[in-house]
């Protein structure tokens, strides 16, 4: 039989914490958020297509309604992220059912990431592609 070994284990660093959490994620967490990048990254191309042009001065109907596509980014990112992630996820500790915890779930991971999707639009992607 082996014994222990005497000297203590040094405590993990802020970061070294964070990065085996990220690593280590439940799956009904990333399955959440990856549902909800997902729709942000396909409206959020969308989005910024339909800014870019109207930026260059193309006449679409209904004149410039970026505020208005904004509005509906936000909205269609956090129900399509919630409904998906309550199609995706079952409910912990009970395998195949489909709950408002699921949605609630999906919710509280789309939301912000609606707002960073915009963030990383407008001030990383659009300045890329408008240079």
């Amino acid at each position: 039989m082996t014994e222990p070994d005497p000297r203590p284990v040094p405590p993990r660093s802020w970061l070294e914490v964070r990065w085996r959490q990220a690593r280590n994620a439940p799956p009904p967490v990333f399955r959440a958020v990856l549902s909800s990048v997902t729709v942000a990254v396909v409206l959020g191309g969308l989005y910024l297509a339909y800014d870019l042009a109207l930026a260059n001065g193309a006449r679409l109907p209904g004149g410039d309604l970026r505020t208005l596509a904004g509005i509906v980014f936000v909205v269609a990112v956090t129900g399509l992220g919630a409904w998906i992630t309550y199609l995706v996820v079952p409910q912990p500790g009970r395998p195949g059912v489909r709950s408002r915890w699921s949605a609630a779930l999906g919710l509280f991971a789309a939301l912000p990431i609606a707002y960073l999707a915009l963030v990383i639009l407008f001030q990383v992607v659009k300045p890329l592609l408008v240079r």
